[in-house]
């Protein structure tokens, strides 16, 4: 059976990131990838530099073939349905009972995201609602725009909202703004709505319909998805996870090594925030990591 240096379970931006540092590295390298990625909803990827308003597919199939051509990497299309430490390595059984083995594991197996339970919020998620006013803000050409709170953490993100048009925050029920939080939505001219939100609906815009029937049309509406790692091939490890205001993801070290030694986290699994820059940099910022470690472990003390 052959060991590899690093097996990445996960072939998206951050995982392809982490896996091209290791294969210039010399090292061997398998990537298990399921095909999934976070933003496959959305039909054009903006904010990335070099790739802005490319589609996703198209920028994650094109990574996959320069990848393709380095020989030490070996591409593994299906999912991991159990990682466990052997002895001083790591065993991966993929969903179709192959076992791999390597020195580290690199987990970029991203995070899900959760919605409120609402009438068509979920089919327009990418198209006309949003997460990111950085990917996705400057198309909706100054429009009336959306927040739709689904905790008091989303004022944060009403106070980001108008730099793209003129805002809305839809309380729904989810709280009460305090005293401050109102003088700074004020600042922002942030209009507030209380009345709950039914529906969602429209085709080329989001059209909000409200309790009591009322509708608001808006270019665009955002919402801080609810996250949560995508597989629980970390929890399996034990790795420690991290709370942020909109979810969970791993907690990792400076150099992306998770609370189990030889197991490293990068992309959206990895961090607070997400986006395809960070987690391109994030899954380079891994790949270096995991070379060093292999390089300096086996050197004299």
């Amino acid at each position: 059976m052959q060991i590899f240096d690093v097996i990445v379970i996960g072939g998206s931006y951050a995982g392809m990131a982490g896996a091209l540092q290791l294969a210039r590295g010399r090292r061997q390298v398998a990537v298990i990838d399921a095909g999934i990625r976070r933003n496959r909803f959305a039909e054009h990827s903006h904010g990335v530099l070099g790739q802005d308003g490319k589609s996703p597919a198209l920028i994650a199939s094109e990574a996959k073939a320069q990848l393709l051509e380095y020989p030490n990497l070996t591409w593994i299309e299906g999912t991991v349905e159990s990682a466990e430490k052997a002895g001083d390595l790591f065993t991966v059984i993929t969903g179709d009972n192959k076992t791999l083995s390597a020195k580290r594991l690199l987990l970029a197996s991203g995070v899900s995201d959760h919605l409120p339970a609402i009438t068509g919020l979920q089919d327009r998620w990418g198209k006309t609602v949003f997460h990111c006013p950085y990917c996705h803000g400057y198309e909706l050409n100054q429009g009336l725009l959306g927040v739709l709170a689904v905790s008091e953490a989303s004022v944060h993100q009403a106070l980001l909202i108008p730099d793209w048009g003129p805002t809305t925050l839809f309380t729904n029920n989810c709280f009460t703004p305090n005293e401050l939080q109102l003088k700074q939505l004020a600042a922002r001219n942030v209009r507030i709505e209380t009345e709950p939100v039914s529906e969602i609906a429209g085709e080329q815009s989001a059209v909000v319909k409200l309790a009591n029937g009322r509708l608001v049309e808006l270019a665009g509406l955002f919402v801080a998805s609810l996250t949560k790692p995508a597989s629980p091939i970390a929890y399996d490890l034990g790795c420690e996870l991290a709370e942020s205001p909109i979810g969970f993801y791993v907690k990792t070290d400076e150099f992306k090594q998770t609370t189990i030694p030889g197991v490293y986290a990068c992309g959206d699994l990895g961090r607070a925030m997400g986006s395809v820059t960070f987690a391109i940099g994030d899954g380079a910022q891994a790949g270096f990591a995991v070379h060093r470690s292999l390089i300096f472990e086996g050197l004299p003390a």
